[in-house]
């Protein structure tokens, strides 16, 4: 049976199954021959959804990777029309991963996006040029990737239930365009969301689960709006770092997290391991000690939240004269809200941004509330003979 990935212009002669199956079974091995038997049956039967069940159990056998391309060339684009079409391209994408070529590879999966009806599925519409768009991608076409994610992402945008895999293959392309920018942020924001489509665990082999987590803590560092590292300190994604060379990238996260600049100066010697944070280390610097005046803040009561430029100095080890900007960089962040005194050089802070609290964190927030229960119970004591004497 040919492997040819040969692509076809014109819609192809009618395939005579009978003499495809007998073809077929002279060179499949013999695990396979039940799949080749049920195919001709369900085909003249005429039973779709069913053939289409059994297609999918056929791609799932890796002893069926040569054979593919050739199923779905010639067996299954005779029926093509009668199948679901967000099926038929998630078969495609399954087959399309058996062409090494980047050029024909992405032959193909154009040649099949020409065949699809654009109003019959959107969601089929959106999974086709998602993988268009990665095809693109590895052949070093941002522009197109861009102009293919675009497009998804109007399709995308307007849908109610759209399946996880949909999601998934979208939010996917659309990490790795970024990462391939080096536009840390929306890499952070669609990595995540990716991960929300799929099941790590099953979904991703370790060697994909250590790089998404590793490619997500670099991000999460570099990113000049990322100061809430909640949702990726709370996935299990994280786990994968555990008992590795990057293991300390996870220990920063989460000194970032409680802006420990203690930590962080402990931890800066390893830098070095990844050159693009050694490089940005004034950057991380200031990160961190933007993440300190935010702890500093938080963890006072809300009515002690005025502060002295040299108190701050103290937290976040800065000169003093570094502080007044320091603030100015939370506040235009939106990390803090308050006002500035220049004279008295202080700082009165009214909100803090909320983030995910460390146990140590829970625990003085935790006293915090003791403290504030023990204060009211007093005022209750205080003001209840009153009230019972002119009760």
């Amino acid at each position: 049976m040919s492997s040819s990935t040969q692509m076809a212009v014109d819609k192809p002669e009618k395939l005579d199954v009978d003499e495809y199956v007998t073809s077929a079974l002279s060179v499949a091995p013999q695990e396979l021959h039940s799949f080749f038997e049920a195919f001709q049956t369900l085909h003249q039967r005429r039973l779709w959804h069913q053939l289409t069940l059994k297609l999918f159990d056929f791609f799932s056998i890796d002893s069926s990777r040569p054979y593919r391309v050739d199923i779905f060339q010639r067996f299954v684009r005779d029926f093509e029309t009668k199948l679901n079409q967000l099926r038929l391209v998630e078969m495609g994408v399954i087959v399309s991963k058996e062409i090494d070529n980047p050029s024909t590879h992405l032959q193909f999966l154009t040649y099949l996006s020409s065949r699809l009806d654009r109003n019959k599925s959107p969601e089929a519409r959106v999974l086709m040029l998602s993988t268009l768009a990665h095809a693109k991608l590895l052949y070093g076409d941002l522009e197109g990737t861009k102009n293919d994610m675009d497009e998804a992402w109007k399709v995308l945008d307007d849908l109610d239930g759209v399946e996880p895999s949909v999601n998934g293959a979208y939010y996917s392309v659309a990490a790795d365009y970024y990462k391939a920018k080096a536009d840390y942020a929306p890499y952070y924001k669609n990595s995540l969301l990716y991960l929300a489509c799929v099941d790590p665990a099953t979904d991703l082999s370790p060697e994909e689960r250590l790089l998404r987590a590793h490619d997500l803590g670099i991000s999460a560092f570099l990113g000049d709006t990322i100061y809430n590292f909640g949702e990726l300190l709370m996935h299990p994604i994280l786990d994968a770092l555990d008992h590795t060379p990057h293991e300390w990238i996870k220990k920063l996260l989460f000194t970032f997290n409680e802006g420990n600049i203690g930590k962080f100066e402990a931890l800066a010697p390893l830098f070095p391991k990844e050159p693009i944070l050694q490089e940005n280390y004034p950057f991380l610097r200031q990160k961190i000690c933007l993440m300190a005046l935010i702890e500093s803040v938080f963890k006072r009561n809300a009515d002690s939240r005025t502060m002295r430029f040299q108190t701050i100095a103290e937290e976040t080890r800065l000169p003093l004269d570094e502080v007044e900007h320091l603030v100015m960089k939370a506040l235009s962040l939106k990390l803090i809200r308050g006002t500035i005194d220049q004279v008295d050089e202080t700082a009165h802070i009214t909100w803090v941004q909320p983030r995910v609290l460390s146990r140590e964190q829970i625990g003085a927030l935790s006293q915090r509330l003791a403290s504030w229960c023990g204060k009211l119970d007093q005022v209750e004591q205080r003001i209840a003979p009153e009230i019972l004497q002119h009760a």
